[in-house]
Order: structure tokens, then C-alpha cells, then sequence
């Protein structure tokens, strides 16, 4: 049995996520175990090759959407509640989006960081600490590794939907 189903959307998920609500997801995003998005008070929309990994929630408050552009990962255990978050950028491990926050394009939100309601980063800085501080523009090194992130989760999730790797236990 393989761990990961592909949805009529073209999505990859976990057969223990919970998508719920009003969301839409574009083809080729994957949304890992115990991965929770609700789109029970406001619509979620997660572009392409987005990858929600295991343990993260994502949700937004009462009449405001959560856009999630293409090519975004969020990292393992972190919350996304956000508004916008901008193509291509990194939510670390356990990092919080607050209320009605707006992340611009490429931007690196570091692991563990907190961010208040309605902070915006501007396109391509890096967000660090509690509460979060815009602290630089990203590195070279830092792009090229949140752009390898995007097809290698593609590519695992596929390796989840042909049975690479069974369930164990």
C-alpha cells in the first residue's frame, strides 16, 4: 500500500494529512504526513510544486485568504497563517506565520522564527529570531538551495506514490 495518494488536482498527499475546507491545490505540490491545511474561514489557494511537510498547518483568519505561490516549501512543523506568501521562499522548520502576514518572492523565513500579525518581507531577506527581524537580502547559496528543495520534494513524493518506500510496523 502506497503511503501517498495522487488527487484528481495533481496533488501529492500523505494518507494521514487532512485537507479541508475551501482549497485548492496546483499540480505537482505535495502535502506531507500529519500536514494540516484548513480552509474552513477563508479560502487557501497553494500554487504548483509547493511542498507542506510533515506536522505544518496551514490556515488563515475569518474572511481573509491564504495565498501560497508556486515553488514554496514549508518546512517541517511550522504554521502558516498568514495572507500571502510570495513564489519560490522557504518557511523553515516550526517557523509561525501570524495573522495576515505577506512574504515576498524568494524570501527565507529561518527556523523557529516567529512572525508578528501583519509583518511584510519584502522580496528575497531572510526573517530570523522571536519576534522575527528582516535582518538581510538572502545569499546566492541560500537561493540555489530553496530552488533544489522544489523538484527533489517533487520528486520524492513521486518515489511515496510508487511504493519506493512501504509502510514498516
Amino acid at each position: 500500500m502506497s503511503l501517498f495518494t495522487e488527487s484528481p488536482d495533481g496533488s501529492y498527499r500523505a494518507i494521514n494529512s487532512i485537507v479541508a475546507g475551501d482549497v485548492t491545490i496546483g499540480r505537482h505540490s505535495s502535502v506531507w504526513f500529519n500536514a494540516v491545511i484548513r480552509g474552513d474561514v477563508a479560502p487557501i489557494i497553494i500554487g504548483q510544486r509547493v511542498n507542506i511537510q510533515d506536522g505544518a498547518v496551514v490556515h488563515c483568519d475569518t474572511g481573509h485568504s491564504n495565498m501560497i505561490e508556486d515553488d514554496v516549501t514549508i518546512g517541517h512543523g511550522a504554521t502558516v497563517h498568514g495572507k500571502h506568501v510570495g513564489r519560490g521562499s522557504l518557511i523553515g522548520m516550526s517557523a509561525t506565520l501570524l495573522s495576515r502576514t505577506v512574504i515576498g518572492s524568494e524570501c527565507l523565513i529561518a527556523a523557529g522564527a516567529v512572525l508578528p500579525p501583519d509583518t511584510v518581507v519584502p522580496d528575497r531577506h531572510l526573517v530570523v529570531g522571536v519576534p522575527g527581524k528582516i535582518v538581510r537580502p538572502i545569499s546566492d547559496k541560500e537561493l540555489n538551495y530553496m530552488r533544489w528543495l522544489i523538484p527533489h520534494y517533487v520528486e520524492l513524493a513521486q518515489k511515496y506514490l510508487t511504493g519506493a518506500f512501504p509502510r514498516r510496523g
